[in-house]
């Protein structure tokens, strides 16, 4: 527990240490903008260099502050609360990765099947209902570790998180839809849509996986992508 407490203010001394050269940089560039007119050739060059090396700084800082304790989004805030979601190595953070992309394939598996035996064998309202209702906690429990993922370093696309929220929205109503003639009308192509959906998944997983491998190999793709 102590050299669990020396590395948390270890952690909150780097974060205010970092914020610390932001604001020092700030005026910095500013200081620099200011200066930057009436220089002689060479000097003018030597500023130049110098607001290079201040523009890599950020990258460097967000590099290490993906290791570093960070407030929650609203969204984990609403969910988990002030909960530190950070974890503290790579190989933590890539395994995590895993999971998630494991996750997503073994329920989709899933929900093809309860999809094809609800199309095919069972017309029933209250199997339905689990079907719609595994949906919406297969959405809700992807937005949660999206947003996880992102807060260690995931560059995970806005609108691919964002198609999550429709989703989980979309298949609450399909849950709450009460059985009468409207529903049973659009029934079958939603059941038709899950399979399609579900079925393309399966295969983008396999092929993006392999693609993915390649180009993280290569040095082209960062360890915390995602296939879609």
């Amino acid at each position: 527990m102590q050299k669990l407490d020396e590395v948390s203010k270890m952690q909150h001394s780097f974060t205010a240490s970092i914020d610390r050269h932001r604001k020092n940089l700030k005026d910095l560039t500013q200081s620099l903008n200011k200066c930057s007119k009436g220089l002689t050739g060479e000097e003018a060059k030597q500023v130049e260099d110098i607001k290079g090396h201040i523009q890599e700084r950020p990258n460097h800082f967000l590099q290490m502050e993906a290791f570093l304790p960070k407030k929650n989004g609203i969204y984990l805030s609403l969910v988990l609360g002030s909960v530190n979601v950070n974890l503290l190595s790579k190989q933590s953070k890539a395994a995590y990765k895993d999971e998630y992309e494991k996750f997503k394939l073994y329920v989709t598996v899933i929900l093809l099947l309860m999809a094809f035996i609800c199309q095919f064998f069972v017309s029933n309202r209250f199997v339905d209902a689990v079907l719609n209702f595994f949906f919406v906690w297969y959405y809700c429990t992807l937005t949660i570790r999206e947003s996880i993922l992102i807060s260690n370093g995931s560059r995970i696309k806005g609108w691919w998180v964002f198609h999550h929220y429709i989703s989980t929205f979309l298949t609450g109503v399909m849950l709450t839809w009460p059985d009468g003639e409207l529903y049973q009308m659009f029934r079958g192509q939603f059941l038709a849509y899950c399979l399609y959906q579900c079925f393309v998944q399966c295969l983008q997983y396999y092929y993006q996986s392999g693609c993915l491998y390649r180009l993280k190999a290569l040095g082209e793709r960062h360890n915390l992508d995602l296939t879609v």
